[in-house]
């Protein structure tokens, strides 16, 4: 608060002194343009394309595809049968041999282990899978 002296009048006469507000205003201007850049993220996602009717089947001389599934009880399975953590990499390499799209198919119950499921999904691309593919619900 400024005062005047002198004047017929001697009294205090208030003012306002908006420096500090404009001080902490740009401060805070500052602080968000530094942060606004960082909080951008991005998410690759392809989708596929959305099949017509008239798409012919596959044809049966085609290879199965490879299927990787993590159970809730901590098991894994390729191409539904049961497999050990320490057969998963070598039985996926020998799938990726016989195929020629190296692409494996992954689905996950809502209650398995996040870690299991890394593990596998590790395990599949050290091995040879070019693609991971996620299940959908619907395919399940």
């Amino acid at each position: 608060m400024a005062v005047e002296v002198g004047g017929p009048k001697s009294g205090v006469r208030p003012s306002m002194n908006v420096t500090p507000l404009v001080d902490v205003v740009l401060v805070l201007l500052i602080i968000f343009m530094v942060i606004t850049p960082l909080l951008a993220k991005q998410f690759s996602l392809q989708v596929p394309p959305e099949e017509k009717a008239d798409t012919p089947p596959p044809t049966a001389d085609a290879p199965p595809p490879v299927v990787l599934s993590v159970h809730a009880d901590g098991s894994i399975h390729l191409n539904r049968e049961t497999v050990t953590r320490a057969d998963l990499p070598e039985r996926v390499r020998r799938a990726m041999a016989a195929s020629s799209e190296k692409v494996v198919f992954f689905d996950a119950e809502d209650d398995a282990s996040y870690g299991a499921a890394m593990e596998a999904l590790d395990s599949a691309r050290g091995a040879g899978a070019v693609t991971i593919a996620v299940l959908p619900d619907k395919l399940r």
